[in-house]
């Protein structure tokens, strides 16, 4: 499984279409996604005071579009990159994802 963080909002929105196509596709060429171990890096990073998350589990085998693990920001990590829209039907679970007590974000268990 790969993840993909999204507020409620946005999710709310775009589960009722069959696709979900974020701004990073058009500014990046790619949806940023991460693994089960990149998620409390990247949600301290990119999401610090956010409370309005969801993390999307999507399954690898079920995407329609490539799926490439790279490292383009010279971090010495691979992380999985979407090339083109996310089929919905490869998200497995939505998982609430808050942030914890002291503003720290963990993989919800």
């Amino acid at each position: 499984m790969i993840y993909s963080i999204i507020s409620r909002s946005l999710w709310e929105q775009v589960s009722k279409g069959s696709v979900y196509a974020p701004d990073s596709l058009e500014t990046d060429g790619f949806i940023h996604c991460s693994t089960k171990e990149q998620i409390p890096w990247v949600a301290g990073q990119y999401y610090a005071g956010r409370t309005d998350l969801l993390l999307l589990s999507i399954d690898e085998k079920a995407l329609e579009p490539e799926l490439v693990y790279e490292d383009l920001y010279e971090l010495n990590e691979l992380y999985p990159h979407i090339y083109g829209e996310l089929n919905l039907d490869a998200v497995r679970k939505v998982i609430p994802f808050e942030p914890n007590a002291d503003g720290t974000f963990s993989f919800p268990e």
